[in-house]
């Protein structure tokens, strides 16, 4: 029995998120059909997150802990094989049996792309957000440099999460622009439901005029999800960076 660790990008466009669903398709599910059909076995994958539909993912790891003694270059060129187009394996490699994906992660950075420009692309539907208004990415930048240190983000947290503790610690924010993209990174070492998402739309509403710039911090000391702005749609959103 050994471990093995896989390293995936996908376009999240056609997926109900990461995770195995009932009556929707999944990235798990769909690279748990690709191993079984290369390994003759389904054995377990575990993420290191969960990402929600639509999302995308420019770096995701998840282990499976597998009999199975094919090398691992041959089960990256075998699994490229058969997943579908919107999936890739960049890399797979042997760790150690009790490593965990998800519990071993130290921090995760993700990406939202807002494409600020009067007219939309044809080309980016689906990969961005569309926003036609001027955005000031410096005063943006501010503002989301408020979010770094270790709060309880509650209002920052979809309703229907599962979580008792809401306390995450962001290690680093910021906005930045180029051309037409303005993107707003963030990493810290967990994340709870649509948290990046609607820490977005909440600079949206700092640009619009409808939350004050300097805020913020109120915002996440009220606890109140009806304190922040709109969730951000799911097409800007990227799981970037996997911390070990």
């Amino acid at each position: 029995m050994r471990n093995v660790l896989l390293t995936l990008s996908y376009d999240g466009k056609a997926y109900h998120g990461w995770q195995v669903q009932a009556n929707a398709p999944s990235v798990q599910q769909t690279l748990q059909d690709a191993w079984e059909q290369i390994c003759r076995k389904r054995d377990n994958v575990v993420g290191c997150s969960r990402t929600d539909a639509g999302v995308h993912a420019n770096m995701f790891c998840c282990n499976i802990r597998t009999e199975n003694e094919m090398p691992c270059d041959k089960l990256c060129t075998a699994l490229n094989a058969v997943l579908p187009f919107d999936i890739s394996v960049l890399e797979c490699s042997e760790v150690p049996y009790d490593f965990h994906a998800r519990y071993d992660c130290k921090s995760k950075e993700y990406i939202y792309r807002i494409h600020n420009s009067p007219v939309r692309s044809p080309f980016l539907y689906g990969y961005v957000w569309h926003y036609k208004y001027p955005l000031d990415e410096k005063m943006l930048d501010e503002c989301a440099k408020q979010f770094i240190g270790t709060y309880d983000f509650t209002s920052f947290c979809a309703s229907g999460s599962s979580v008792e503790d809401n306390t995450r610690t962001v290690i680093a924010a910021g906005v930045e622009r180029h051309g037409d993209e303005v993107v707003f990174r963030i990493e810290a070492n967990g994340f709870l439901y649509n948290m990046v998402r609607i820490i977005t739309g909440t600079l949206i509403g700092a640009a619009q005029g409808k939350i004050d710039k300097d805020g913020i911090v109120d915002i996440i000391l009220a606890k109140d999800r009806s304190a922040a702005g709109v969730t951000a749609p799911p097409d800007g959103l990227y799981l970037n960076k996997v911390n070990y």
